[in-house]
């Protein structure tokens, strides 16, 4: 039988992996065994190796320490799916259907054999495959992904790289999800995908049997799919030692764990740097005590010299104890946990209020009315095309429209784009902060205070920083300027879980007027206010 219709389904295991780039060590000592019906989430800040890890399960990158043992029937999908020279869309889709047309071939074989030969060990062996791979409804099955994938309508002579990145995305997930194979490996799948794919996406990696590895950022594709995650970047209290805590459950219940880690974080914080005060303060009395005072009178002479040395002695033993225990307790303290995510709008002249009627840009966008009112926090739908972007750029004064009157009355706007981009691409990241906010603001609000741009980064030119560290800069513009109408256009794009849903709490928790646009399907699920969708041109 071949090694491709195996049909005992193999954990994915990993131990004491570890993996350097440069300077940086990404990866350091991670153990990981993922049982067949296992579908694990991976998790965490950007640059914790995320998909270092998924390329050293998949074999496409070697560990510096460590070792990786899969099943053969593996399926690794990176974020830009690389397909070799000359490889067409049929042959593409023919190859994942292939196995499965040849264990429903075999299977015929077989049973046309089993009355004279004794095949039935074989026989049952790729029935069992054939069944768990739902080898019979292939077909079918090819056809309503493809179509939903929207990849269903591609010419089959043409040739894979010649695609552009979402098509080649779709396509390598139609056929990973059509051939069902016993490990998958994803980064970042919901990519690309609308609602409808999402769901099929989502019900496909149910059902699969065996081993499932997803890195990503869509808090509600986790919440759906994985049965257990692993962050690697946990936190302080959150760590085991190993590269990452793994967290058995929804991503609901790995919210709850992480507000009660911050819980105990917060409070070990408080008791340990209570303790280092009641050191200090003990050391700097014993240190008093060892200090010279006065001198004995001429009666007690006899006593100070036979006793005094050692009194001091065991004086200075005090200090020394104390001293090592304080630096004991500094060295060991947690650092004190960062401020959350918050956008104060200004104490006085209220917030910003919007009025638009017919509104039109030619070509981008049509809305007849609009009404934001006083502190008001108004969600904006609508597939790509339909002017979300154009909405705030109209708002924020940065485009003009062809027709129509848009009143914004607001003394400080701020608009944090889906992908900033920087007049001056050269400067580098403080410069840029400090250019943006007022050098009067960025001494009261330093850019390291906020927590949302790494100090190894404030250095480095903003037309080197990723999308991601772009857009956490132009969010702390917007926090330092403390607008009272803040316009946000995919804010948890690129965004960490964590500091996505600090957002969300942010914007329900300021004063000023909020606009966010979204296609963020766990926003939207939570959005209580008014939400305007912009195919329908008309708020709810």
């Amino acid at each position: 039988m071949s090694s491709s219709l195996v049909t005992t389904l193999e954990p994915v295991v990993a131990h004491g992996l570890a993996r350097t780039f440069g300077a940086r060590r990404v990866l350091d000592g991670v153990d990981l065994t993922v049982a067949p019906g296992t579908r694990l989430g991976l998790i965490g800040e950007n640059g914790t190796g995320k998909s270092t890890l998924l390329r050293l399960l998949a074999g496409t990158d070697v560990p510096d320490a460590g070792s990786v043992r899969v099943p053969p029937d593996l399926v690794y999908l990176p974020q830009e799916p690389a397909v070799g020279a000359g490889v067409t869309v049929g042959r593409l889709l023919d190859d994942a259907l292939r196995p499965l047309h040849d264990a429903v071939g075999r299977l015929e074989e077989l049973a046309t054999r089993m009355a004279e030969e004794d095949v039935a060990a074989e026989y049952d062996a790729v029935l069992a495959w054939s069944v768990a791979h739902d080898a019979w409804d292939a077909d079918r099955r090819a056809e309503v992904t493809a179509a939903t994938l929207g990849v269903a309508d591609l010419d089959r002579d043409r040739p894979v790289d010649t695609l552009s990145g979402g098509q080649r995305t779709r396509l390598a997930l139609a056929a990973a999800l059509v051939r069902r194979p016993a490990a998958l490996l994803l980064d970042e799948p919901t990519n690309h995908l609308d609602d409808e794919a999402l769901d099929l996406l989502e019900r496909s990696l149910v059902d699969l049997p065996g081993v499932v590895v997803a890195a990503s950022h869509d808090r509600m594709f986790l919440d759906r799919v994985a049965t257990e995650l692993l962050d690697l970047d946990a936190g302080v209290l959150g760590t085991d030692g190993r590269g990452g805590r793994r967290f058995g459950g929804s991503f609901a219940e790995y919210l709850v764990a992480q507000a009660d880690s911050r819980r105990r974080w917060e409070e070990t914080f408080a008791a340990q740097q209570e303790e280092i005060a009641a050191l200090r303060a003990r050391t700097h009395v014993d240190l008093r005590s060892v200090a010279a005072g006065r001198g004995p009178t001429d009666n007690d002479k006899f006593i100070h010299a036979f006793k005094g040395a050692g009194v001091e002695r065991a004086r200075a033993r005090r200090v020394h104890d104390a001293e090592r225990r304080l630096e004991v307790a500094e060295r060991e303290a947690l650092p004190k946990p960062p401020e959350p995510l918050r956008f104060d709008a200004p104490v006085t002249g209220g917030a910003a209020t919007v009025s638009v009627r017919g509104l039109r840009v030619t070509g981008r966008l049509t809305l007849n009315r609009l009404d934001v009112g006083a502190g008001e926090k108004l969600l904006v739908t609508g597939p790509n095309g339909t002017g979300k972007s154009t909405l705030l750029d109209v708002l924020a004064g940065e485009l003009r429209p062809d027709a129509g009157t848009v009143a914004v009355g607001a003394r400080r706007v701020a608009l944090v784009r889906q992908d900033p981009i920087f007049d001056r691409p050269d400067l580098a990241a403080g410069a840029v902060y400090a250019a943006a906010v007022g050098a009067e603001t960025a001494e009261a609000v330093p850019l390291r205070s906020l927590g949302l741009l790494h100090p190894r980064d404030h250095g480095t030119a903003v037309g080197a920083l990723s999308v991601g560290q772009r857009r956490r800069l132009s969010l702390a513009v917007a926090v330092a300027v403390r607008p009272d109408l803040l316009l946000l256009d995919e804010p948890t794009n690129h965004l960490s879980l964590r500091l996505a849903g600090e957002l969300e709490v942010a914007v329900g928790a300021t004063t000023g007027t909020v606009v966010v646009t979204s296609h963020d399907r766990w926003l939207r699920s939570r959005w209580s206010g008014p939400t305007l969708d912009l195919t329908v041109g008309e708020a709810v």
